[in-house]
């Protein structure tokens, strides 16, 4: 018999960045799976339209996750919605370094919301998955992190170091729980089509909409899948040019820069 996993009956789920792209499309289908939703996101409208889909399965929680003071007031929620068993950790931002006018703020940006947001997103929730744990239910904790630190694109000094340090983060916890039996899955996406994307203003292959991302991730993890990746054409061309030799990347990536550079000008 094979070990239950939390989306094999209905579950609270936890979701930042629920407003838009992937976490809103995350939720979207979560309700039409019969699940109960908390949707935390920083701007109150779109979590009240989210919640108006299924007012009875879904809770607001407007929050900044980068605000300690924020993410304190979901907990009373998360007693209140016991068991929480899956928070999907989704908030992040993507932000370009200028090289010519290096501004460090940009690196600081992208670290304090994908890095510092998400493990105090953890602190915050760990304590209600460890309750379910006890109570001898499944608990699954889901960070959305990049493919993008696979390879030293320009431009993304802060958004892929973020993404980087976020996997680490997450691969860690995977083994500092795994004795609590908690489980961590780390989800890795190529381009996918959101609002932050659409600011991009370079060639984006194999680019995926939000709703295929999120229908993607939600088979990976009713599969019991610990890494999630797509889509695979990127990714895994991502993952072979990383085992290159070093020098062969660094002249690579400084090759497509310079062409990313003048297709701009």
């Amino acid at each position: 018999m094979s070990t239950p996993r939390v989306l094999d009956f209905q579950a609270t789920v936890w979701i930042t960045g629920a407003t838009s792209g992937i976490g809103l499309h995350l939720a979207q289908s979560l309700l039409r799976d019969n699940h109960r939703i908390i949707a935390t996101g920083r701007r109150l409208q779109p979590l009240q339209e989210l919640a108006s889909e299924a007012p009875e399965r879904v809770t607001i929680a407007v929050a900044d996750t980068t605000q300690p003071d924020d993410l304190e007031k979901t907990r009373t929620l998360f007693r209140e919605q016991a068991p929480v068993q899956m928070a999907i950790l989704n908030a992040g931002t993507c932000e370009y370094v200028d090289i010519a006018q290096f501004d460090a703020s940009v690196i600081e940006h992208n670290i304090t919301t994908n890095l510092i947001g998400t493990a105090r997103s953890v602190e915050t929730v760990l304590p209600a998955l460890r309750k379910a744990r006890r109570a001898g239910l499944p608990a699954h904790l889901v960070i959305v992190s990049s493919s993008a630190w696979w390879f030293p694109f320009g431009r993304a000094e802060g958004y892929g170091a973020s993404k980087a340090g976020l996997t680490y983060f997450a691969h860690a916890l995977r083994a500092d729980l795994a004795a609590e039996g908690i489980t961590v899955t780390v989800v890795s996406p190529g381009f996918v089509k959101t609002p932050l994307t659409d600011r991009n203003d370079f060639p984006m292959p194999f680019m995926v909409t939000a709703e295929d991302a999120a229908n993607r991730i939600l088979k990976g993890l009713k599969k019991g899948r610990t890494e999630i990746h797509f889509p695979k054409r990127f990714t895994y061309t991502l993952k072979a040019l990383n085992l290159l030799p070093q020098c062969w990347i660094d002249s690579l990536a400084a090759r497509m820069t310079r062409k990313s550079q003048e297709t701009d000008e």
